[in-house]
């Protein structure tokens, strides 16, 4: 299991620079009375609270006080009147406030010169209120008091909020970035991700792997990047100097480093790979979440090392199935690039033929196995010159029977559609192919679309006993086949795709 570390920060800060800001707590006084809104504004002009002076808003009705809570304003609180233009008005506005603008994080603060019409312990049960005071009562220093607690209140609400916010952001954007399979894709994906986390929409960012295999040897890697450098890694090369010495430090202390121009993060996934997260600032942030941010990154790089080291094992799995294609076809003396490009060429028809991503990418895996049943053939009967007799003939056509049974013997997937593929590549669409003679929609797909791909290759190839067909002849070959050897609408797709089959031939000449 790998044991992923985040190490220690070398320059510990959560706000570099943080210049303060003149901003006011604002307070929405909502009462009929003017009187009420002048001592209020006497009581509370002068007052500092956590740094902050308070700023009042007056509204005389719910109607305005509606209108002030739906701009833009941030109020900490409200202190609202229960009788206004009905008995009842304060008490709506607060149902209002709660239910339908959905604003828990305001203080609310009843208060009402006629408390028998509304009793306080049934107010304060059946709404939504911070706090009830009679304005007989409310002196100087109780409202005072009470403005201290609002803000108090408002502050936290308002921090776990913005914390909850952070996290909501934080999960969406794993999973959307999780959604993205592709390794380029992925890793710009998270990047552009990270930005919008932490707003830092203007800045730079790179990925940079290494991987150190058990003969010593350091293999780099150049995932990602995104902000004024691009989007699309093109190689280590094109990373600047100066940033490229950061990364090269980092990996070799192992350890993070953060000031107003740059963070550098280091990530050990395992014993043999690392990476380094690089993010250069346009200006200095004045609240980079530092916590935040590394846990998305942690979330990240694991993930992206289990993706690299996914891709690696199909690589090399892709890799040894070209291997082994290419020694059956040496065998055969027939070209060594014929596995690959009908690897390509069947993957191009399939998504033609608008296949699910999974079935072309097993069908461009396990079509270099099309032919393993040849590792059964003598030699005098793959090499023979001329025509083979009946005899020898049946044998030859054993391989496709011979590689189903070698495939199946394996549960996965790609080896299932590989069977399938060996044994029925040879079936004709009228029921004259071999080994079970099947026709029509009864032979599975991929050995459909596997036969015409490699009778086009094998057309167009240089043979021991013919030269190769011209494009023109191998057009007319498949139209004559169709509904013969080849499914009729395979032709169709085949022949609207013919020029882009022709340049994979192209692109890989033997």
């Amino acid at each position: 299991m790998n044991k992923f570390v985040f190490q220690p920060v070398s320059q510990v800060s959560d706000a570099v620079n943080d210049q303060p800001v003149k901003r006011f707590w604002h307070i929405l006084v909502v009462d009929d009375d003017q009187a009420v809104h002048d001592v209020t504004h006497l009581i509370l002009a002068d007052l500092e609270v956590l740094g902050r002076k308070i700023q009042l808003h007056s509204a005389y009705s719910a109607a305005q006080a509606k209108s002030l809570l739906e701009s833009e304003i941030p109020f900490a609180m409200t202190f609202v009147d229960v009788v206004m233009e009905s008995d009842d008005a304060g008490l709506q506005l607060v149902t209002w406030i709660r239910e339908v603008l959905k604003n828990i994080s305001i203080r609310i603060i009843l208060r009402t010169g006629q408390a028998g019409l509304a009793p306080e312990e049934q107010v304060i049960s059946q709404y939504d209120i911070n706090d009830y005071k009679a304005k007989t009562e409310f002196t100087a220093t109780k409202m005072i008091t009470s403005v201290y607690a609002g803000i108090r209140g408002y502050r936290d609400i308002k921090t776990i909020l913005k914390s909850q916010n952070a996290f909501q952001r934080l999960i969406t954007s794993s999973t959307n970035v999780l959604k993205v399979t592709h390794l380029a894709d992925f890793a710009t994906a998270a990047l552009n991700n990270l930005l919008t986390l932490m707003k830092l929409e203007s800045s730079a960012v790179y990925i940079v792997r290494q991987e150190t295999d058990f003969y010593d040897d350091c293999q780099e890697t150049y995932l990602a990047c995104t902000g004024r450098f691009g989007e699309t890694p093109q190689s280590l090369d094109s990373i600047p100097a100066n940033v490229n010495d950061k990364i090269q430090q980092a990996f070799a202390n192992k350890e993070n480093k953060f000031n107003q121009e740059h963070f550098i993060g280091f990530y050990q996934a395992s014993a043999e790979a690392s990476s380094v997260l690089y993010i250069e600032f346009d200006y200095a942030p004045t609240h980079f979440k530092r916590s935040l941010m590394e846990m998305y990154a942690t979330n990240i790089a694991l993930t992206l090392e289990s993706l690299v080291q996914q891709q690696q094992t199909h690589k090399s799995q892709r890799e040894l199935l070209y291997i082994v294609g290419d020694a059956i076809e040496a065998r055969s003396k027939e070209t060594g690039l014929h596995v690959k490009r009908v690897s390509l060429m069947c993957e191009l028809l399939a998504i033609s033929l608008g296949l699910s991503h999974s079935f072309v990418q097993a069908l461009k895996v396990a079509a270099p196995l099309h032919d393993i049943g040849k590792v059964a053939i003598p030699d005098n009967i793959l090499h023979k010159q001329g025509t083979l007799n009946p005899g020898e003939w049946e044998l030859m056509k054993s391989h496709a029977a011979v590689g189903g049974t070698l495939l199946e013997k394996s549960n996965l997937p790609v080896a299932r559609l590989g069977s399938r593929l060996a044994r029925y590549h040879h079936e004709n669409w009228d029921g004259s192919g071999y080994p079970e003679g099947l026709s029509n929609t009864n032979i599975p797909i991929e050995a459909r679309i596997m036969a015409i791909i490699d009778v086009i290759d094998a057309l167009g190839s240089n043979r021991s006993y013919k030269d190769a067909w011209s494009n023109e002849q191998i057009l007319v070959y498949i139209e004559e086949q169709r509904g013969k050897k080849f499914d009729p609408f395979l032709v169709d797709k085949t022949i609207e795709n013919f020029d882009v089959l022709m340049q994979i031939r192209q692109d890989y000449p033997d």
